[in-house]
């Protein structure tokens, strides 16, 4: 209790480095949007592998879901930046997108956060595909579309307006999760709070207004997902 007494809060140190919290907000809400969007496109084809009549596509994507959705996050973030240059496998910089967005660091942290994303999408799609009645199916089958067509013009459509709210709270998600690069020196919101504790040897001031920023972030992407909700319920 003693201890307690003696800690001086303030937040009057951090003020001159709210720009730098900016920036590093910025950055989080750039890799968690492009990072859902990639994944997105990957849980696709791995959800159209899966509904494939093809056997080695079907093992192909199950191998890809089991494998990413059962391993840590993290790990898979060090397998693609320390393990996989040793095999040759490393993406390059490139400068004209800037020192952050265009580091090798950066770039490898969305590729390694797409993927997983990917996994938890395509499980998403698959309900939603399976949600969808399989009369339609046979109903596009019926009116001489191939399964593909079918698939693209008629399943696929409703499938994304049913699954519309679960990609939202993967982005809510994702801007949390998206943390962990922090850990290999990306610059996001959560490093920034590294960069103020160095700067100001203060540890409670950045460590709670990082906090609040993801709150603030998570908040409102949350209740635009639950705006959305209504919106398609009017519909139904």
């Amino acid at each position: 209790m003693d201890l307690m007494l003696g800690v001086v809060i303030d937040f009057g140190k951090t003020i001159k480095w709210i720009p730098t919290f900016i920036d590093g907000t910025i950055v989080t809400i750039v890799l968690s949007l492009t990072t859902v969007i990639i994944g997105s496109f990957i849980g696709l084809i791995a959800t159209l592998m899966k509904q494939s009549h093809v056997k080695i596509f079907k093992i192909i994507a199950a191998i890809y879901t089991q494998i990413i959705r059962g391993t840590p996050l993290l790990v898979q973030l060090f397998i693609w930046l320390y393990a996989m240059p040793i095999i040759g496998v490393s993406l390059p910089s490139l400068p004209f997108l800037g020192s952050t967005y265009g580091s090798r660091e950066f770039l490898t942290a969305v590729v390694a956060l797409s993927i997983n994303s990917g996994a938890y999408i395509c499980e998403l799609l698959r309900g939603g595909l399976e949600a969808i009645d399989k009369g339609q199916m046979e109903a596009g089958r019926s009116l001489g579309l191939s399964r593909g067509q079918t698939m693209k013009a008629v399943i696929i459509p409703q499938a994304i307006r049913v699954v519309l709210p679960g990609l939202g709270n993967e982005f809510i998600m994702m801007i949390k999760e998206s943390s962990i690069v922090s850990v290999v020196g990306i610059f996001d919101v959560m490093y920034t709070s590294n960069i103020v504790k160095a700067a100001t040897y203060s540890i409670f001031e950045p460590l709670i207004i990082v906090a609040i920023i993801y709150f603030i972030l998570t908040f409102a992407l949350t209740s635009l997902v639950k705006q959305l909700e209504k919106r398609l319920n009017v519909y139904d």
